[in-house]
């Protein structure tokens, strides 16, 4: 009975992880796995409900309408274990917990400020946090891994799915992309560059795709960028550009965050790069934690 409510269990965070992940691969990554050993587990699971429960297209994959109705057992499995868990040791059940998530840059600047404010304002809500990409934070929202995402969009500044029902989404604030450059390097004492003078630059940037799209490379440089060091972390790519390895794209709204030696620089010969920061939830989902969680944000973001 053991290892097969031991199976149940590891083959609902599975489930949970493709879900919200998009990819086998990208599940993979998550669990530890590899990504044979999750699609394998993926066929077992469709084997065993007898239906289609994924639906594999070139870009990832995307539950079917039979996949979302085994996700909410799993859900309701996992929380199951979880509750047991406490009653087992002894905790008290977590009590006016808000499950945030955020875009990469975000966290810098948005969320110590929110997590103070919340701290002075409201002492009984705790916070757990999450990085993610906007899409990946979207399918978090979706399947119910988080209550509330911090997300960016770019114009025209569609919806971040086009799941139903849409996403109840608050405007915070509109920020303008920068460069990031060296304060000793070629464009020391500067506050502006021309785009056509990035085309030779050397890029840090992480893997993006039009799925998962990262910052890094500005995003109307003409011709084939020449990036020289890979990353995602912000703190790694800003000390790159502190010792004059390369340049990278950054948010203004980041800017607070600069280490020394960094500077940020408008771009000019082009539109100007505008990033929308949005605070997302599942509509009707605003329980008093999650609105006093959204109003720290909004109230912080700007200032």
């Amino acid at each position: 009975m053991r290892n097969r409510h031991g199976r149940v269990e590891r083959e609902s965070w599975v489930l949970c992880q493709i879900a919200e992940s998009g990819s086998f691969t990208a599940a993979a990554e998550r669990l530890g796995y590899t990504q044979s050993a999750v699609s394998r587990q993926a066929i077992a699971l469709e084997r065993s409900a007898g239906v289609t429960l994924f639906e594999r297209r070139p870009d990832g994959v995307q539950l079917t309408r039979p996949g979302l109705t085994l996700l909410r057992y799993a859900r309701t499995i996992l929380a199951s274990v979880d509750a047991a868990a406490r009653d087992l040791n002894g905790d008290a059940p977590p009590a006016k917990v808000v499950r945030l998530g955020l875009f990469l840059s975000a966290g810098a600047v948005i969320l110590p400020i929110a997590l103070a404010r919340l701290a002075a304002v409201a002492p009984q809500v705790r916070v757990t946090t999450r990085e993610g990409t906007t899409p990946s934070l979207t399918r978090a929202l979706r399947i119910g891994s988080i209550d509330i995402a911090v997300l960016s969009s770019r114009p025209p500044h569609r919806p971040p799915d086009s799941e139903s029902p849409r996403l109840h989404i608050t405007t915070v604030q509109d920020t303008e992309l920068l460069v990031a450059a060296s304060a000793t390097g070629t464009f020391a004492g500067r506050t502006w560059v021309h785009v056509d003078e990035l085309e030779d630059a050397s890029w840090i940037a992480a893997a993006s795709s039009s799925a998962e799209p990262l910052l890094g490379v500005w995003p109307g440089l003409p011709g084939r960028a020449r990036i020289v060091h890979s990353a995602r972390d912000w703190l790694t790519k800003l000390h790159l550009v502190a010792g004059g390895f390369g340049v990278t794209t950054v948010p203004e709204s980041m800017s607070p965050a600069f280490p020394p030696g960094v500077i940020g620089l408008r771009v000019q010969g082009a539109p100007p790069e505008i990033r929308r920061v949005l605070v997302a939830r599942l509509p009707g989902a605003a329980t008093p934690a999650i609105t006093t969680v959204t109003q720290a944000i909004t109230s912080i973001v700007g200032q």
